[in-house]
């Protein structure tokens, strides 16, 4: 037995140090474990952040492709508004010509034609040459506005008017209703009803007419007010007016 007691004392003795060795061991093992995680955390970690890099590369890459696509529309447009502008410029110093050209036979035409309306045609008239010369009206404007007042003026020869003004009758100013068919014949009567006559075109000036026609300038008169029914109306018209009447 005394020689059993070293031997167990030596094994026991054994044992705590392997027991102590194990528990440092799965100690150590513990902590590698630890850092592994550690290891794996960050390279987990890292492994996003590139794929996030990755990503916003992507991102980036196509935004500038983008914006590239941009610039070159944007390049072209201006290169297309570029030779808009040449074109613009090179219309402007066509047309404009044409446009003076057009208000100057505008102007000479008011001038031969028959005296009626002349405040409303003169300022009319004034209107487009101020038009003509400003600059921030567009040519495309200026064109409208002479093409509208050839319209007016052609509308004038398609319709029966009657209005009242002043005229110099027998040497004194009187109030007198006129009378316009189209631009073919202009009259007036004096509001009595007992003076009339027309505008003589050839001589280009006012004629008296006889008394029978009095009643007939009445009745013209009401029908371009739309007071009457249109009827036929027994007035002198061109080139027979020096000869007579006519239908």
């Amino acid at each position: 037995m005394a020689g059993l007691l070293p031997a167990m004392a030596l094994a026991q003795g054994a044992a705590e140090q392997a027991l102590t060795e194990g528990e440092a061991l799965m100690t150590d093992a513990q902590r590698s474990q630890q850092r592994i995680d550690q290891l794996d955390d960050a390279t987990r970690e890292s492994l996003n952040r590139y794929r996030q890099a990755i990503q916003q590369k992507e991102q980036l890459t196509e935004y500038s492709k983008q914006l590239s696509d941009m610039v070159q529309s944007q390049r072209r447009e201006l290169e297309d508004l570029q030779a808009q502008l040449a074109t613009i410029e090179e219309t402007q110093a066509e047309v404009m010509p044409l446009l003076q050209r057009m208000l100057n036979s505008l102007e000479q035409f008011i001038e031969l034609d028959l005296p009626f309306l002349e405040d409303e045609r003169a300022d009319r008239l004034a209107q487009l040459k101020a038009v003509m010369v400003r600059p921030e009206v567009t040519v495309a404007e200026k064109y409208r506005r002479v093409l509208e007042a050839y319209q007016i003026e052609s509308d004038y020869g398609r319709t029966l008017e009657a209005w009242r003004g002043s005229l110099e009758v027998d040497g004194s100013q009187r109030v007198v209703e006129f009378l316009r068919l189209g631009r073919l014949m202009l009259f007036y009567q004096t509001l009595d009803g007992h003076t009339q006559g027309y505008w003589n075109a050839t001589a280009q000036q006012w004629e008296a007419l006889p008394g029978g026609y009095n009643r007939a300038l009445a009745q013209g008169l009401g029908i371009a007010r739309q007071q009457q029914t249109a009827a036929m109306l027994r007035l002198p018209l061109p080139p027979v007016s020096e000869q007579g009447a006519a239908q």
